[in-house]
């Protein structure tokens, strides 16, 4: 059985890990009635708020930094399908600004985009629980709460927030960064495992990894972009089905981990070259993911590779192609093209608006 693990880390200090299941929700896309690509999201649960805590359930996206949760005020249209923070009804929630400082008047804002989504809020302290209930891991975190949200992709999807495990470089400041205030408590590293489509499993671990999870020893390949705040890694070579294409031979290209992104990106340039090198051609409309395809590997600057079978980047159905009078089908793969030098197709962006200045009695 295919499994997917990713292992993020930090530095180690003795403490016990704990596990958050994660639910998984695919939304297929169509054209014409006839599905052509899916958007998945995996998600689990939160609690935020004492002594009631509200509970929320959050993407675990290691491409941004924040936590953001839909605030009760917000009445834009996707907002009444999630479950809303209500500041009133938490004893520990302290309304602040962007720079922490406590504030009952004007808010500062900011905006944060998502890939194609954007979110625009103001920001409260609170205590932010994950793992069980009757055993729950507590840290106090800043968090934005979206009074404006877009209808995508929000709309589309079950879960209600973001929770960013992007390094701290993604995030206002410190504070902001959930996990390294949790850190404090247990071992700062954590894994997330994805389960193949149909099998269950799913989760992302914290103070540590699921060894049961694995299917070999660890790989370690350095962070190459951490100022910026991305789990990035260098990318020293691309082959498909055993072949060496010509990308990534300067050891200039950097690859981002994102769990808040179901699509792979490549560079806008690289884009024909490698289409052209996994397509193949079938002879009928069938399902491309019962078909087997040119492997694509990336090699990394430690001397590990990923390797995705064609199941993992073709799209579902094949693609009509022409050239001339000729037609035919080809099982072709889904990228997102990237536009340097836009570092991450699903990463997140800030703009903060800061309110005018108000004396804190």
């Amino acid at each position: 059985m295919f499994k997917t693990v990713l292992f993020i880390f930090l530095q180690v200090v003795v403490s016990r890990r704990f596990s958050v299941p994660l639910s998984r929700q695919v939304v297929p896309v169509k054209v014409n009635g006839q599905t052509v690509s899916q958007k998945t999201a995996y998600y689990g649960s939160l609690f935020v708020g004492h002594p009631r805590p509200q509970n929320f359930t959050v993407v675990f996206d290691t491409g941004s930094g924040h936590l953001f949760l839909p605030d009760k005020s917000c009445e834009d249209r996707v907002c009444p399908t999630h479950t809303r923070y209500d500041r009133q009804q938490s004893a520990s929630a302290v309304e602040i600004n962007g720079d922490g400082s406590p504030t009952k008047q004007e808010h500062d804002l900011v905006s944060i985009s998502y890939g194609i989504g954007e979110v625009v809020g103001d920001f409260v302290r609170d205590v932010v629980c994950i793992g069980e209930v009757s055993e729950p891991h507590c840290a106090s975190a800043r968090v934005v709460l979206a009074q404006r949200m877009t209808p995508e992709p929000f709309q589309q999807f079950d879960f209600d927030g973001v929770l960013g495990l992007g390094l701290q470089g993604l995030a206002l400041n410190p504070e902001f960064h959930f996990f390294s205030q949790l850190a404090s408590s247990i071992e700062p590293s954590f894994g997330v495992f994805l389960a193949r489509p149909g099998s269950s499993g799913s989760s992302v671990t914290f103070g540590g990894h699921d060894a049961q999870r694995m299917q070999r020893p660890l790989a370690w390949v350095p962070v190459s972009l951490k100022e910026q705040g991305y789990w990035a890694v260098r990318v020293t070579a691309v082959r498909a089905g055993g072949k060496m294409l010509p990308l990534c031979e300067d050891g200039t290209c950097h690859a981002i981990v994102d769990t808040g992104t179901s699509l792979l990106g490549v560079p806008r340039q690289a884009m024909a070259s490698l289409l052209a090198a996994t397509a193949q051609k079938v002879e009928a409309m069938e399902d491309c993911g019962s078909l087997v395809g040119p492997a694509l590997t990336f090699e990394l600057e430690s001397g590990a590779s990923v390797t995705l079978e064609s199941q993992d980047y073709w799209r579902p159905a094949p693609t009509e192609v022409k050239s001339g009078t000729k037609r035919s089908l080809l099982c072709r793969a889904l990228f997102l093209p990237v536009d340097m030098p836009k570092i991450a197709p699903g990463s997140e962006g800030l703009s903060w608006f800061s309110a005018p200045k108000q004396e804190v009695n």
